[in-house]
């Protein structure tokens, strides 16, 4: 899901009991309605979709109908139209993506019959994708996060060795990625937010069974330290910063199953409080923040399938 520029949330593609999707909806706060509008051009889930400068939604890459795509798309918020743009060089899924600050897309690694190392650059301005600098271990179901100072920390996952806990920078300015200092446990299907002091969390995933252990990044030092462990071990779940602050994770897997339960870290005092629960259990689901700091759940996987239902939390 993303949060378009006028507020309302946009939730496209996925996956559901009937396949594939290229669907596409519209939440509206002040209504608290979702209503549909144009469908992207190819079916497609694990796929990237990034808030461009100019307003538009750029969908990358994936799994569909048709297999692995190489194809992206973008969503005009204006017209409510999707148009297909330029093509990656490397079909993959389970990339990552992240808007850099001179206004082009990042594309990191992901998965095409291995893990991927291969990184493009998708240039708004003329909807062409060029190759920059490979990772130095090719990953997929890792996190990305763009820190303060500008660069790009792709960080855990897993890769041809199994689950990593190695992580790397990217620097916009010279295309380049290079080493920084590995964390303290492997995993991958975390999450990874930025704090307003300027580092970076990563938080639960997987590695043999759902992981509470929760790790800081500090960009001046490059080292990682170990925070106060998540109250309930969880992973495909969502990580949402909040407007005061704190970091909001929800849903996700662990070791009972399907989860409902949710909760705040204070970076303050790096200490994790149990939160209201959701009224559904999820995991696979998207989380965004309204205009008016509500943080909008939807989706996901349930028990029974897949499911439709929306619920909102207010901190």
């Amino acid at each position: 899901m993303a949060t378009l520029t006028n507020g309302a949330i946009l939730a496209t593609g996925g996956y559901s009991s009937s396949g594939y999707l290229s669907s596409t909806e519209l939440y509206t706060s002040s209504t608290g309605l979702w209503t549909t509008t144009g469908s992207m051009s190819t079916t497609r889930c694990y796929f990237a979709a990034t808030i461009l400068s100019n307003g538009k939604v750029l969908a990358a890459a994936g799994y569909g109908n048709s297999g692995v795509l190489s194809s992206s798309e973008l969503y005009n918020p204006s017209t409510g139209i999707w148009t297909m743009t330029g093509s990656m060089n490397a079909a993959r899924y389970t990339q990552t993506a992240v808007l850099l600050s001179n206004g082009m897309v990042l594309i990191c690694g992901g998965y095409n019959g291995g893990a991927l190392s291969s990184t493009e650059l998708y240039n708004p301005s003329t909807g062409v994708w060029t190759v920059t600098g490979s990772m130095n271990v090719a990953r997929y179901y890792h996190t990305v996060t763009t820190l303060t100072n500008g660069k790009v920390l792709a960080a855990a996952g897993y890769g041809s060795s199994g689950v990593l806990n190695s992580a790397e920078l990217y620097d916009p300015s010279t295309g380049l990625w290079t080493n920084t200092n590995t964390m303290n446990y492997g995993r991958y299907y975390h999450t990874a937010s930025a704090l307003s002091n300027g580092k970076g969390i990563i938080v639960g995933g997987y590695n043999g069974g759902s992981l509470n252990s929760v790790e800081l990044y500090d960009p001046s030092t490059g080292l990682w330290t170990t925070t106060g462990s998540i109250n309930t071990a969880r992973y495909v779940h969502t990580g949402t910063v909040l407007t005061n602050g704190n970091v909001l994770v929800a849903g996700g897997y662990g070791s009972i199953g399907y989860l409902t339960d949710s909760e705040e870290y204070a970076s303050s005092t790096g200490i994790w409080t149990a939160t209201g629960n959701m009224t559904t259990a999820r995991y696979l689901h998207g989380a965004s923040m309204l205009s008016s700091g509500v943080v909008l759940v939807a989706g996901g996987a349930v028990a029974s399938g897949y499911t439709n239902t929306a619920e909102l939390y207010t901190s």
